[in-house]
């Protein structure tokens, strides 16, 4: 499959797309050993050589995307100057290098999208798009109605008003509300700082959602690869389609995944366990040795058979105006 010449460059790391515009038009970029200036210009990876500056260009890197249910405890950057354990640390098995798409403080914990798509990742966290986060908090004490309500039109904070929130109040729990909050903003510690600027402190934070991503019944700790529905419905957010040519994506099921054991988790036996989309047990990537039997009892070769035509002489039959005839 042909790609533009400026998309393969950005997919290589080498530079942003519109940077890879300069560079082939400064004549900086060879295909096969001419230098090339259109920017239209089509290529096929990996057949054709590409050479930036003279030097090759990088291979590919299949795009992978994670989602991850992050415990507390765990720092979203890549290292920690303190020595603080990293989400990372929890991505066994994964050979790609992939980046947290935004944060969660060391305290908070739930979903977390991790990716080498720099492309998406830094289209999700642009404001314009406007990605809705869902948070569940635990607070301190019982919000009153009036205060919810200041919270969803907007807050005053120390770096100005925040944008229009959805607030429910879940449950009480000894005497502690459980809130949903939804924002699309990206600032940092923003639903702390909102629940605090109502006199409500966060206990315990946890993300749920984020766009048409939902952390599910996934364990803390583990990690899944997202299926073809979710990034499909991912990209479109931001006005992208998949990419067959370098995209890896889990599963091509449509709806959500069948899988109840995630990557980051094997079973005792080691082999795949989870359930069928009707909830039958399989085991090793197999189903039951039992053979469903067909509609009719009949097996396989019931399938398809026509049936016999009605014999219909000598019967009395009526028209669509309701008068009888004998055929």
């Amino acid at each position: 499959m042909e790609i533009r010449l400026q998309k393969v460059l950005a997919m290589a790391g080498v530079a942003s797309r519109r940077h890879a515009e300069e560079l082939i038009s400064g004549g900086r970029v060879k295909v096969n050993g001419k230098v090339v200036k259109e920017l239209g210009t089509k290529v096929e990876v990996p057949r054709d050589k590409i050479e930036v500056d003279g030097k090759p260009l990088p291979p590919v890197e299949s795009k992978v995307y994670y989602l991850l249910n992050k415990p507390r405890g765990y720092v979203t950057t890549l290292q920690d100057e303190r020595g603080r354990k990293t989400v990372l640390d929890l991505l066994e098995g994964v050979q790609e290098r992939v980046y947290p798409v935004g944060r969660l403080d060391y305290d908070s914990e739930g979903l977390l999208l991790l990716t080498n798509d720099g492309e998406l990742t830094q289209a999700l966290t642009h404001p314009k798009h406007k990605v809705k986060k869902t948070y569940r908090a635990r607070v301190e004490g019982i919000p009153q109605p009036d205060k919810l309500e200041e919270m969803a039109k907007g807050l005053q904070l120390e770096d100005g008003m925040t944008a229009p929130a959805d607030v429910k109040l879940v449950d009480i729990l000894d005497g502690r509300a459980l809130l949903e909050i939804s924002i699309h903003e990206g600032r940092n510690r923003q639903v702390r700082r909102m629940c605090e600027a109502i006199g409500q402190p966060v206990l315990r934070l946890r993300r749920i959602r984020l766009g048409p991503l939902e952390l599910g019944e996934l364990k803390s700790g583990d990690f899944r690869p997202l299926n073809f529905t979710e990034l499909t419905s991912l990209l479109a957010l931001v006005g992208r389609k998949i990419d067959p040519t370098v995209v890896q994506i889990a599963s091509r099921k449509k709806g959500p995944t069948f899988d109840k054991t995630p990557v980051g988790r094997k079973s005792e036996n080691k082999k795949y366990e989870g359930r069928g989309p009707k909830g039958r047990r399989t085991e090793g990537n197999k189903a039951e040795d039992k053979k469903p039997e067909s509609r009719n009892g009949q097996g396989k070769k019931a399938i398809g058979k026509r049936p016999e035509a009605r014999k219909t002489e000598g019967r009395n039959t009526r028209n669509k105006f309701g008068q009888t005839k004998t055929r």
